[in-house]
């Protein structure tokens, strides 16, 4: 096992990440009372990290096409409806990575604003997340921009798509 210089193993290192995620999941069950089992809970918790990181940080619209629905929808309070498909949708983002890459656009991280998120199970068909978050650029500062939202999720052969997201009430922090 591979030890780095301060004597910690990548084993350790590990233990203490899943510690850390089991620690905000209950926090965000307990504090956000939740009416989703802490399973549901999870797995929109954990989809919900997998689908920022793979716009925000990965710019992988590889990915992101398995991530979404076919009929996937965008809504924005500022822009209005934004996507109509899940092709559109991920052609939006294939063009702001390839902005991001020219130096043209800037990059932004998003934040889950700690126990914001509710989870609420939708009878077969998925489930409805909704919470509040926060965009910073990838510079030391405060937050740009802070937003509420709503997504769809939908369960279809064991696998959490994306299929509707409503994002509003955006808040200019700057």
């Amino acid at each position: 096992m591979h030890c780095n210089n301060s004597g910690i193993t990548a084993a350790a290192l590990l233990t203490v990440a899943l510690l850390f995620s089991a620690t905000a999941i209950t926090a965000q069950s307990s504090s956000s009372k939740s009416p989703a089992s802490r399973q549901l809970l999870n797995d929109i918790w954990i989809m919900d990290r997998e689908l920022f990181d793979t716009i925000f940080n990965k710019c992988d619209v590889q990915r992101l096409e398995n991530l979404v629905t076919e009929d996937f929808e965008f809504y924005h309070d500022k822009s209005g409806q934004v996507a109509k498909s899940g092709k559109e949708f991920v052609d939006s983002i294939r063009g702001m990575c390839e902005r991001q890459s020219k130096g043209t656009d800037y990059r932004a991280r998003r934040v889950l604003v700690p126990g914001s998120m509710v989870v609420y199970p939708l009878n077969n068909y998925g489930a409805v997340q909704m919470g509040v978050h926060r965009f910073y650029p990838l510079i030391k500062g405060k937050p740009i921009e802070t937003a509420k939202f709503t997504h769809l999720w939908k369960k279809e052969n064991g696998q959490w798509r994306i299929a509707r997201v409503i994002s509003y009430d955006h808040k200019d922090t700057r």
